[in-house]
């Protein structure tokens, strides 16, 4: 079995500013009260609590409202204090939190989904609810009235849900690995185009409105970041973690992504940085660099009376090689390669030492995170784990 590919050493380490412990299921989104020492947490236990921090330092529950079924996904909206519930029965609960965060009161219920609702955005300046559930429909509904508006059946199950006010775009990420890209109108939508580009299922997306890029993280345990704007078609790979993707957050400010991971890693990608397109693996039936056969290239097999060899690709210049032409290992931080990968040994050669200079950061929350929340102004991250436990970390020393 082949070593654990590790990280380089992390310099600048997010503070661990506090634990919320409480939960008797997972916690599967969590979110922290802007200009308020208080976070909102939804539970498979069916319980949503308000935490606000009290004078011991600690967080206590101010709310503790118990739901009709699993609490599975949650949006706040600070302006207007609207928290949307999804539950894992398919309907989406609205309230709204007084100004104190003492209290919540229900003001409808959407019924949005035959199963268990994946993920939820509230658009204010649509009053539009969009949401994607397990029985493979994204769905928006007006918040103003609770009439549904129209749905699009996906090709899957969804799990990454973003919207772009400007243009009225959707884009949905799907367990097949797909992203669909709908135009929304009041009452109706139409396709823009679709992508595909891991090998696992989407599990979380992240939307730079600025940009105009959309970051996908997926179970195949990469990030792929696709130019929307730019129209240029590009796609670029960024491999840090060891398991799948679970939660993305962006900064704006410092252009700084923020991925989180089943394996408990908080990875801290600079996108200020000119990054290189990850080149596609070329097709061979020989070594293009010493000429062996390939194993199934018999006739030359047979004309050179050698054995032939395993196939393997250079993930730098994306010739198919065999194992003797690349046996060196190097990490390729521009192109998204964190981690030591297989390169033909000319590449290994032109590789420079800054090219190989870190551009990402790496931490272990020593949880498994389900869901991340950053919080822009203050510099804090949030991450809600399936140990039942959401921890608050301070991400300036990593985010500046």
């Amino acid at each position: 079995m082949a070593a654990k590919p590790e990280p380089k050493a992390l310099t600048r380490k997010p503070l661990l500013l506090n634990k919320v412990e409480g939960s008797q299921e997972v916690v599967n989104m969590a979110a922290i009260v802007p200009k308020e020492d208080g976070v909102i947490s939804v539970s498979e236990d069916r319980t949503v609590r308000v935490w606000l921090k009290r004078d011991s330092g600690q967080y206590w529950p101010s709310i503790y409202h118990a739901m009709p079924s699993p609490c599975s996904c949650m949006s706040f909206n600070p302006e207007t204090r609207r928290l949307s519930i999804g539950l894992d029965n398919g309907t989406i609960s609205e309230f709204i939190l007084s100004e104190d965060y003492n209290k919540m009161t229900l003001v409808k219920n959407y019924q949005a989904h035959q199963s268990r609702v994946m993920m939820i955005l509230f658009v204010l300046e649509m009053e539009w609810v969009l949401s994607t559930g397990q029985d493979k429909h994204f769905t928006w509904h007006c918040s103003e009235s609770g009439q549904r508006l129209g749905g699009y059946r996906t090709s899957a199950s969804a799990c990454g849900l973003q919207f772009d006010v400007e243009t009225r775009h959707v884009f949905v990420g799907d367990h097949s690995g797909q992203v669909t890209i709908l135009k929304l109108e009041q009452e109706s939508c139409s396709l823009v185009t679709t992508f595909k580009g891991h090998t696992g299922g989407v599990t979380a997306l992240c939307w730079d409105p600025i940009q105009r890029v959309l970051f996908s993280g997926s179970s195949d345990h990469s990030i792929i970041m696709w130019d929307i704007g730019g129209r240029k078609g590009t796609a670029i790979e960024l491999q840090g973690h060891n398991d799948k993707v679970q939660s993305l957050s962006y900064a704006h400010h410092t252009r700084q992504l923020i991925s989180c991971g089943a394996d408990g890693g908080i990875v801290v990608w600079n996108m200020d940085v000119e990054r290189q397109e990850t080149p596609e693996w070329l097709d061979s039936d020989s070594c293009q660099k010493c000429d062996q056969p390939f194993f199934w290239n018999f006739k030359q097999m047979w004309d050179s009376k050698k054995i032939g060899l395993r196939q393997h690709h250079c993930r730098k210049c994306g010739k198919a090689v065999c194992g003797k032409c690349s046996s060196k290992r190097s990490s390729i931080p521009l192109m998204g390669f964190e981690f030591e990968v297989r390169v033909c040994d000319s590449c290994h050669e032109s590789i420079t030492e800054e090219e190989r200079a870190p551009t990402a950061t790496f931490h272990d929350s020593k949880h498994n995170i389900v869901h991340v929340h950053f919080d822009a102004t203050r510099g804090w991250l949030l991450t809600s784990g399936t140990d039942k436990v959401i921890k608050l970390w301070d991400m300036t020393p990593v985010v500046s």
